[in-house]
């Protein structure tokens, strides 16, 4: 079953713009967009001097591919900000691409997740990884663990024995030209692209070559974690990732939108700004890719988001809540926790402490905030399972008045500790909408452009890459895209 919400890119100067479809009628913005200047980067020019960490082409080597997939991901970049006025060079390219009109993100939707089931094809059931925070049985105790931290997989390890339970994208392509991803999101959902590291990932906290080694400077990503950053990751992305090593996947996943709009609220000229840059990034992109086709390379692009956003109108804490049902020893002693997500959380109970959430749903259910409260069987529906604790989902309710920039809705959120809600900016999480609302353009031979109206999944990007490939698609949850009409 699909639950995945169908509901109910020494100096360096290339400049490529004469190449592109997208040279003509260009602003002056655009323009620069089109030319990828690295002034600055910590090393030297890289056709002489590849980096030292990708001379041995074993385990997760990449080598020349006669075909090749790029995918980009603009974090939190919702399908209905994709327009001629918002975001012109994403409208242009659709309409040259396959658009999925119907794109889906899964439950959570947020990053952590997200990067998995984009790794992997799979839902957070097969995959098993739960949400951006997960509880885990420590010393017969659920203890609520931060995914984005660098040091989560160590934990994982620790209380499951491993990280993620199906192979990734790295995983089946290491023996077939390699996985190179460069990510400036947090460090949880960077790694959950490759845990075991069959590939290379790169990231501001730490950046890793097959076999698990550290990347030491210069040839370790060192950006900042902002728009600046992304456009220099981006830069770098470009000319040694899809010019000189030429891996068969190649991900560049940028922290905006999304980053943006957790300060800042949906519609505002940060926001826009934020629109801008991205779009600035997936430009630098899609002018190479082109100009590599020119050549005779045969790439498919894949340029799309992995949720939306919607905007925070109030929060409650659903600790202080089962407390007040009477659950605070429960909840003291471990047996029952709460995982935030956003708009959205996951309730988990030890074997001790479920009956006793189990007898408050019903109350919660009957709360202005709750939206809907999911357990036991009801969790497939939302891609998850009754297993390693979790006993149920709650949706934060959603009210349909306007924001001070006329975007329509507010959501309750669910508090996390030490992280005040910034009230009025973006959250996303749960199953609403805009929030299970991403985009997909899919851009290269054999794409026939169109818009694609039949439910789409960004469990669907795995099984589209290793196809594109010619490498098998099975044990997917998501499917292989129709690329041809």
């Amino acid at each position: 079953m699909r639950q995945c919400y169908e509901y109910p890119f020494s100096k360096s100067t290339l400049d490529i713009s004469a190449c592109s479809p997208f040279a003509s009628g260009q602003n002056g913005a655009d323009r620069d967009a089109s030319r990828i200047i690295i002034e600055s980067l910590a090393i030297d020019t890289v056709a002489s001097r590849p980096p030292a960490c990708i001379i041995d082409l074993g385990r997760g080597g990449e080598r020349p591919m006669a075909r090749r997939v790029v995918f980009v991901c603009c974090d939190g970049l919702g399908r209905g900000w994709v327009d001629p006025k918002r975001t012109p060079v994403l409208d242009r390219l659709r309409g040259t691409s396959l658009w999925c009109a119907a794109h889906r993100a899964v439950f959570p939707s947020v990053t952590r997740v997200s990067a998995a089931s984009v790794a992997t094809g799979c839902l957070p059931a097969r995959h098993g990884l739960h949400g951006n925070r997960m509880g885990l049985v420590e010393d017969g105790r659920i203890v609520v663990r931060d995914v984005g931290k660098p040091d989560f997989r160590a934990h994982l390890r620790r209380a499951t024995g491993g990280t993620l339970l199906v192979p990734t994208i790295a995983e089946r392509v290491a023996a077939s030209g390699g996985c190179v991803a460069f990510s400036n999101v947090s460090p949880g959902a960077a790694y959950f692209l490759d845990p075991e590291h069959f590939g290379y990932v790169y990231h501001r906290a730490g950046s890793y070559a097959p076999g698990g080694a550290s990347i030491a400077a210069p040839d370790a990503l060192a950006v900042s974690h902002d728009l600046a950053g992304d456009r220099e990751m981006t830069q770098r992305f470009c000319v040694e990732i899809l010019c000189e090593r030429r891996p068969a996947v190649a991900v560049l996943w940028l922290a905006n939108p999304d980053l943006t709009l957790h300060g800042a609220p949906l519609g505002s000229p940060a926001h826009l700004e934020a629109l801008r840059q991205a779009e600035r990034c997936v430009l630098d992109t899609v002018e190479v890719v082109e100009r590599l086709r020119r050549e005779g390379e045969e790439i498919l692009l894949l340029v799309g988001s992995d949720h939306g956003q919607e905007t925070i109108g109030a929060s409650v804490d659903l600790e202080d809540w089962l407390r007040a049902q009477g659950l605070a020893a429960c909840v003291d002693a471990g047996d029952v926790a709460v995982a935030g997500q956003g708009t959205a959380a996951l309730l988990y109970a030890t074997e001790r402490g479920r009956p006793a959430l189990l007898g408050v749903l019903d109350a919660m259910r009957a709360e202005p905030w709750a939206d809907q409260v999911v357990a036991g069987q009801d969790l497939a529906d939302h891609g998850h399972v009754a297993r390693g604790g979790i006993v149920a989902a709650v949706n934060m309710a959603r009210q349909d008045d306007n924001n001070a920039y006329g975007v329509r809705g507010r959501r309750w959120t669910v508090a996390e500790p030490g992280k005040p809600p910034a009230i009025g900016c973006g959250q996303h999480g749960g199953w609403g909408d805009d929030e299970v609302s991403p985009f997909l353009i899919v851009n290269g031979p054999g794409c026939a452009p169109r818009a694609l109206s039949q439910p789409t999944c960004i469990t669907d990007i795995a099984p589209t890459t290793l196809g594109f490939l010619g490498l098998p698609v099975d044990g997917f949850d998501g499917s292989p895209l129709p690329l041809a009409c």
